[in-house]
């Protein structure tokens, strides 16, 4: 085994390989951009070694800079985690010729897998179902508008070098091709550095099944069961479960069979998976599936098959790359109980599940167990850039059933607590709690067909919230004066010579103002006729009584906002000081700021154009994805304020607008 490994990669995969090598025993060293000199996996490592600027390119894609890294640690071993350079072939290569274990496939089987149109070939020679499209090498745009028209629409156009929903389009009707496929092959060059796609027939309620594979260098190959991922937005994973609903026994040993198949078509080495769509028919129980890809890697998902087969896949990878023969045979793989994973950004679903950016000045995840884990690779304090993914963590329950494993989920996620960005864990909650998915009928457009009941428009809130607010505010005014010097002006009691003080406080909630009568009463107060108190439990928690209800909560003062958790819900109200904004001007300037920082890719609409609302005016790139920008109103485009190729900041102004 080894002593000492370097870990390509970053983040929560980063620090869950950590975890496994600290078990083993096994040094780690971690390599890390300008941007991420003070991540967690750079404070969990043994040593690290800064390879570049904050963009990927010029840091976790640069391949000399990390073999360097592994050279001068003295690294016996580099472990590519999932993204970045873990499938790239050219990677693999350089590791053999520096003396140095690559700890995934042989390059052989990630050339012949890497590309997506390569392996569907393959697949077809090995008679394994395909999804009727093309795969084909020549890439010229009215070629592939003439096969898309041929397979007949939707069709889905593919990153044949991609991953993770990057550089992939659904296309309904042939007039919206040209455009779908420009954006597209350019998210897979930013993304991969190769714009080659492939064309598909999209099936309209597909499930993502796919299976975990092992392979040895003896050639024993086994699947590790398999996991449902069919919860997806914009082709990306949200929720990942194993095993997979509804399916039967015969089914799994079916994909499971071709998923070795596959494995061993190319001589593999390692964890893999192998990807199926598979096109469900609730009514009969049955699943007709179709090979799609084969990820020749860890999979972000790969918990969920940790839970039920109580192995640790890093161990696995990591014994197998050290030559060992696998521990397990077919028969010996355990599968008990179920497990639910779901990924936790930072992002508003709201708005179209924007990224979000910005410093965790709050997070508190549930007490692991047996039951609960959290894989994360940030912690409180932690800034969340643009430059990477905005995932912050995973949460991964397990049960006896798949009943109890959804509950077990439900709380979690309500003990899980985040202030400082935008995040997805309301939604998630309703998407765990949804009955569509209760039943295990899921895929891949559930959330984009539940998408009003998943992310419902914001509804007034109940009085009692505003009430708690108010107390919170007074104990962090008691607060912040008792931290002053001792001065008669700094007693936050309320006591007046002639009477008890009565405070009103004014807070709201999007189109919500409220105002709030709070009078002091000795070391209390009342609010209405019932009297209230308040009592700090720890830094953030508060024990509140308004009459006869305890109300224990959470609250955080955040700049002018007041976050809330409250009966396993997160309120975020605005505290209104009638001074604060006094003198400033409500008049409305035309024109677009920049919702977040990224690099301008794209200009759609001529200066001096008629736009109407909503219409698409440019393409910006932020966070390894892609963000058209839509006019907020209808106008003249005057003059764009931005430039194809510039960075911007959040809040720059992109576009001017004038009246027509």
């Amino acid at each position: 085994m080894f002593t000492k490994i370097l870990i390509a990669n970053r983040g929560e995969i980063a620090c869950r390989i950590i975890g496994t090598c600290r078990r083993l025993g096994i040094r780690t060293v971690a390599v890390y951009s300008e941007a991420d000199a003070q991540a967690r996996h750079v404070r969990l490592a043994d040593e690290a070694y800064c390879v570049g600027p904050a963009a990927s390119r010029e840091s976790y894609l640069r391949i000399e800079s990390i073999i360097d890294a592994a050279k001068r640690s003295g690294a016996q071993a580099i472990h590519p985690g999932y993204g970045f350079l873990s499938e790239n072939e050219t990677f693999a290569q350089a590791c053999a010729e520096a003396g140095i274990v690559f700890v995934g496939p042989p390059v052989e089987s990630i050339r012949a897998m890497g590309s997506k149109s390569a392996a569907k070939s393959l697949m077809e020679r090995a008679k394994v179902p395909l999804v009727p499209g093309y795969h084909g090498d020549d890439q010229d745009p009215a070629l592939l508008q003439k096969e898309a028209d041929r397979i007949g629409y939707p069709v889905l156009i593919k990153a044949s070098a991609g991953g993770g929903g990057k550089g992939m389009r659904v296309v309904n009707a042939s007039a919206d091709f040209a455009a779908a496929l420009a954006s597209c092959q350019r998210e897979a060059r930013a993304s991969f550095g190769d714009d080659r796609v492939l064309i598909e027939k999209y099936l309209q309620q597909p499930r993502h099944i796919e299976i975990q594979v092992f392979a040895d260098a003896q050639g024993n190959t086994i699947s590790l069961h398999e996991r449902d991922c069919s919860a997806q937005r914009r082709h990306q994973k949200v929720v990942e479960e194993a095993p997979a609903p509804g399916m039967s026994t015969q089914q799994r040993e079916a994909m499971g069979r071709a998923a070795c198949d596959a494995a061993r078509a190319v001589g593999y080495v390692g964890a893999g998976t192998v990807e199926f769509i598979a096109e469900s028919h609730h009514d009969s129980g049955r699943s007709d599936f179709y090979f799609m890809e084969m990820n020749t890697r860890l999979q972000v998902e790969h918990p969920v098959t940790e839970m039920i087969t109580g192995l640790d896949l890093v161990e696995w990878q990591l014994r197998v790359a050290a030559g060992e023969s696998l521990p397990l045979t077919q028969e010996q793989v355990p599968l008990n109980g179920h497990s639910i994973e779901v990924r936790v950004y930072a992002e508003e679903p709201e708005k179209g599940f924007l990224p979000s950016i910005g410093k965790l000045a709050y997070f508190s995840a549930p007490q692991t167990s047996a039951h609960v884990r959290l894989d994360s690779g940030v912690e409180q304090g932690d800034e969340i850039t643009p430059h990477y993914d905005p995932m912050l963590a995973k949460l991964i329950v397990w049960d006896r059933t798949r009943e109890a494993a959804i509950e077990r989920m439900l709380g979690a996620l309500a003990q899980l607590r985040v202030v400082g960005v935008g995040h997805n864990i309301a939604f998630l909650s309703k998407l765990i709690g949804h009955p569509l998915f209760r039943e295990g009928r899921v895929d891949t457009g559930l959330i984009e067909r539940e998408r009003e009941a998943l992310i419902p428009p914001p509804g007034e809130l109940p009085a009692e919230v505003f009430e708690v607010v108010a107390l919170a505010q007074l104990t962090f005014e008691r607060d912040a004066a008792s931290n002053e010097p001792p001065s008669p002006w700094t007693i936050a009691d309320g006591w007046r010579i002639n009477g008890a003080q009565s405070r009103r406080l004014s807070f709201a909630s999007g189109e919500q103002n409220v105002q709030i009568d709070v009078r002091y009463a000795g070391k209390g107060y009342r609010i209405g006729s019932e009297p209230a108190s308040v009592v700090r439990l720890s830094a953030q928690r508060l024990r509140i009584a308004i009459g006869d209800r305890r109300i224990d909560t959470d609250a955080l003062r955040l700049g002018d906002q007041l976050h809330l958790f409250l009966r396993e819900r997160q309120y975020v109200i605005d505290v209104l000081d009638p001074l604060a904004h006094a003198g400033e001007s409500d008049e409305a300037q035309g024109g677009l700021t920049a919702p977040m920082p990224g690099k301008i890719i794209a200009l759609l609409v001529e200066p001096g154009a008629s736009i109407a609302k909503g219409d698409a005016l440019l393409v910006m790139e932020a966070m390894k994805m892609e963000l058209t920008v839509s006019a907020p109103s209808a106008g003249k485009l005057a003059s764009y304020l931005c430039a194809v190729g510039e960075q911007v900041k959040e809040g720059s102004a992109l576009v001017e607008i004038t009246a027509e």
